[in-house]
């Protein structure tokens, strides 16, 4: 984008189209804790997927596993330029508490949640939507093909 002004070109700034998103997420320990994994599916309004991730993690609570799904795919779509996104998780408490409905007691969990909440600034909008467990199916495929593979 060009503009003209007093006979001299000025570079206006680009800005890229505005992308938006679904984030699926889902995180999950055998044992509570136990071994966790967790996985993010990001993908574009029509359903084409930009980006999907499965990961072990060690030791951990369902919760960190949830959170860490959250933290690392939101982190993605930062980099993926995404401006417009909506959170899809099964964990109704890690969506009531980035809603800002509940509180974050646990210690381990609060870092996780700032950690998001600082992830989540690098998007313009975003919006988190709590779905049941069978409408996350790939996301949560990923996180036991993590946890049968580590």
């Amino acid at each position: 984008m060009a503009q003209i002004q007093s006979g001299r070109r000025r570079l206006g700034r680009y800005s890229p189209p505005p992308v938006k998103a679904r984030l699926w997420t889902d995180g999950g320990a055998r044992g509570n804790p136990g071994p966790a994994a967790f996985a993010y599916v990001l993908e574009t309004d029509d359903g084409t997927v930009l980006d999907a991730r499965g990961e072990a993690i060690g030791r951990a609570t369902n919760n960190v596993a949830e959170y860490s799904a959250l933290v690392a795919g939101l982190r993605r779509a930062a980099e993926l330029h995404v401006s417009e996104l909506e959170v899809r998780s099964d964990s109704e408490l890690m969506v009531k508490q980035m809603r800002g409905e509940y509180r974050v007691k646990k210690q381990e969990l609060q870092e996780l949640f700032l950690d998001a909440s600082r992830a989540a600034r690098g998007i313009e909008r975003v919006t988190y939507t709590h779905v049941r467990r069978e409408h996350n199916e790939l996301a949560d495929r990923l996180v036991n093909e993590a946890l049968d593979a580590a």
